[in-house]
């Protein structure tokens, strides 16, 4: 079932993955960081979350029936630190002290660091069994927030991981919702060539899982599938979503080297004018 978007949340969504990405690239700068491409890749599926679809307010954020968020993939932590910053969850001045010595935002995120923050993630694999084991909890406790978790695609080699597909579909974990940044490269390569994970979608299907697959850059796309959780009844959903590393910076986009490399500020100029 598609929902309609309007022209109006549209636009306010665009403007608000532009400011992330820019952030993005200012405070990765200012930081020498790494991990650039990896956090630009989730940008409009973090922007669909926090300024759409979650049920979660930054002037409450320990509210009991929130929705609960886990970045899996730990090491794109800059991008949902950039997102909690638009959102009002976290101050501007808080997120330029990104990577400093001293300071409280570091590469992967770390729980109770800031608001926003449920889980300390970036030892990949682990995730998925903490957002269960969030989702189960909410079930038991009669509660009507809903648990987020995304993953990385390289994650989905890790044993942990399915294990806790299979757990949740057995457990009829309705209010869990994973999220695959599914952009295809790792650290040292192609994603097919290390380990290939199709036929993907069938896989979650297999394990009881309603599956999705959609644009991860498409706003229309990324609301649709959001605003129609729970797929069905007594079943977790998962979105694969087909995403770009480094979108948003042409000379980034599917360059591996952008794992790594960071941001020298002879070229923040030339990289903020191609952000779009």
């Amino acid at each position: 079932m598609k929902t309609r978007i309007s022209t109006k949340l549209l636009t306010a969504l665009k403007q608000h993955a532009l400011n992330v990405r820019r952030a993005v690239i200012l405070t990765s700068a200012k930081a020498g960081s790494v991990h650039i491409a990896s956090a630009l890749s989730p940008v409009d599926i973090l922007t669909a979350l926090y300024f759409d679809a979650l049920n979660i307010d930054p002037k409450n954020p320990n509210d009991p029936n929130r929705d609960r968020f886990i970045l899996s993939k730990g090491h794109g932590g800059l991008g949902l630190y950039c997102v909690l910053a638009e959102g009002g969850f976290i101050s501007q001045k808080l997120l330029s002290q990104y990577g400093q010595d001293g300071s409280i935002l570091t590469v992967h995120p770390v729980l109770r660091a800031v608001p926003g923050i449920e889980a300390t993630t970036g030892s990949l694999g682990h995730g998925l069994g903490m957002g269960l084991g969030m989702a189960l909890a909410q079930k038991r406790d009669k509660k009507s927030g809903r648990v987020f978790v995304l993953l990385s695609d390289a994650e989905c080699d890790e044993g942990s991981t399915w294990e806790a597909v299979m757990l949740a579909g057995h457990l009829k974990l309705d209010n869990l919702v994973v999220i695959i940044d599914y952009n295809k490269l790792q650290c040292y390569g192609k994603v097919k060539d290390i380990l290939d994970l199709e036929p993907f979608a069938d896989k979650w299907r297999a394990n009881n899982w309603e599956t999705v697959e959609i644009n991860g850059h498409k706003f229309e796309e990324i609301i649709s599938a959001l605003k129609n959780i729970p797929i069905k009844h007594d079943r977790p959903t998962a979105i694969i979503a087909h995403t770009i590393r480094g979108k948003g910076v042409p000379f980034m986009e599917n360059n591996l080297e952008w794992y790594y490399f960071n941001l020298k500020p002879a070229e923040l100029d030339k990289t903020l004018a191609e952000i779009y």
